[in-house]
C-alpha cells in the first residue's frame, strides 16, 4: 500500500519538528480567528496529522493555545534580550528594531500572542501576563543598568506602571502597523522609542 501524504509526513518529522509544525499553524489560526472559532480539526487537517496525534502533544485545545502564545513569548523574550554595558537608548533602538522584524516576520504568532488576553480562559490570560510581565522586568533591568537612568527609577515609584503601559502602547501601535502599513518601520520604531523615553525622562 503507498502511504499517503499525511503518513509521509509524520515518518519524516522529529518529535520536536512536529510540535515546532503544530505550534505554527496554530500561531496562523488564532491571529485569524477568535479563540472559539479555532477547531482542534482544522490544525490537524492542516498539519497533516490525526487529531489523536495533535491530542498526543497538546491534550486540550487549551493546552494547545497556551502552548501557542508561551512559545511567541519566549521567542520575543530572547530577540529582545537586554546587552549588559550596552547604553539603554543604543538597546532600546537596536530592540526595537529587532521586535518589529520578528512583527512582521511572524505577524500571525504576533497577533496570536495578543488575542491572548481576549481569550475568556483563565489559564492561558494567566500565561499571557506572565508573559508580558517577563519582558517588563526585562526592560526594567536594563535601564536600572544604566547610569542615565538608574538613579532616576530607584527614586521613581510609578516606573514599572509607566513601562506597563509603554508595552500596550507598542502593543497596539504594532497591531495597527500590521493592520494599516501607514507607516514605515523606522517611524514606528522611533515612535516607539519617543514614548519609551518621554515617559521615564
Amino acid at each position: 500500500m503507498v502511504p499517503n501524504q499525511g503518513e509521509r509526513s509524520r515518518r519524516r518529522l522529529s518529535t520536536a519538528a512536529r510540535r515546532e509544525q503544530l505550534l505554527s499553524v496554530g500561531a496562523r489560526l488564532f491571529s485569524e480567528s477568535p479563540y472559539d472559532d479555532v477547531w482542534i480539526e482544522q490544525v490537524a487537517e492542516i498539519a497533516g496529522v490525526s487529531r489523536g496525534l495533535l491530542y498526543h502533544y497538546f491534550p486540550t485545545k487549551r493546552d494547545f493555545f497556551a502552548a501557542v502564545v508561551e512559545r511567541e513569548s519566549e521567542r520575543m523574550l530572547r530577540m529582545t534580550a537586554a546587552e549588559p554595558g550596552v547604553p539603554a537608548r543604543e538597546q532600546l533602538t537596536a530592540g526595537l528594531d529587532i521586535y518589529l522584524d520578528y512583527v512582521q516576520t511572524h505577524a500571525h504568532g504576533f497577533r496570536a500572542f495578543h488575542r491572548a488576553e481576549a481569550s475568556g480562559d483563565q489559564a492561558v490570560r494567566r500565561v499571557y501576563r506572565q508573559a508580558q510581565a517577563a519582558q517588563e522586568r526585562q526592560i526594567l533591568a536594563a535601564l536600572a543598568g544604566d547610569p542615565e537612568f538608574g538613579p532616576a527609577l530607584e527614586r521613581r515609584p510609578d516606573t514599572r506602571l509607566a513601562v506597563r503601559g509603554w508595552l500596550a502602547f507598542t502593543t497596539h501601535v504594532c497591531l495597527e502597523w500590521l493592520r494599516t502599513e501607514e507607516l514605515t518601520r523606522e517611524q514606528v520604531r522611533d515612535l516607539c522609542a519617543r514614548a519609551l523615553l518621554g515617559v521615564i525622562s
